[in-house]
């Protein structure tokens, strides 16, 4: 026995620099080895000067679920991240389209609007008071053609020359000013826009 501890201390020793592992097989067979232990064996480093053991196969699952926490994890922002771009795609071609209206209507009205009546309001584009209401952009150009025409049936109006986001708008409604050749100037919320369709 004396012989055994001794030989053990001898090969810790002389092994100490490199690291000693503690392999034990699926039968409990146990050896120590100056190499990790073979894949399936429990694989215990021992620090022979400290007297500490690390169990590698408990160190390298810990750090493969932190890698597969981190991957899940990116992927969760990247999913984010491509629903936000979704989300403005769709709202820039939402508003492009709800712009394309405007011009089709003045084209086909040269009567009863100016040919700049209603200027688009692009998004990349926009000025620092239409800015503060860009995720609204789509309902803000549709509530300038449903202003619009909501003037010109007034009777009042006689041709549209401009149609604009008012300084009145808020956050809880926003206000569309309409000018009117003649001198008339209409301010209609966002209540009286969406409470009744626009003639």
């Amino acid at each position: 026995m004396k012989y055994l501890v001794l030989l053990l201390g001898l090969f810790f020793s002389v092994q100490s620099s490199a690291g000693v592992y503690k392999c034990t097989d699926a039968k409990g067979n146990k050896i120590y080895r100056s190499n990790p232990c073979q894949e399936g064996q429990s694989n215990i480093q021992l620090n022979v000067k400290t007297g500490s053991a690390t169990d590698l196969n408990a160190k390298e699952q810990e750090a493969q679920l932190t890698q597969q926490e981190q991957e899940t994890k990116d992927a969760q922002q990247k999913l984010e991240e491509d629903q936000k771009l979704q989300k403005l795609t769709e709202l820039k071609q939402n508003a492009l389209d709800e712009s394309a209206k405007n011009q089709f209507l003045i084209k086909n009205n040269p009567e009863k609007f100016s040919p700049f009546a209603i200027p688009p309001y692009k998004y990349d584009e926009l000025t620092p008071f239409v800015k503060t209401f860009q995720p609204r952009l789509p309902e803000i150009e549709r509530m300038r053609r449903q202003a619009a025409e909501k003037s010109l049936a007034t009777g009042q109006c006689g041709r549209v020359e401009s149609v604009e986001l008012s300084e009145k708008s808020t956050k809880d409604g926003l206000v569309i000013l309409v000018d009117c050749s003649t001198a008339k100037k209409f301010y209609l919320s966002e209540q009286e826009l969406t409470s009744a369709p626009a003639p």
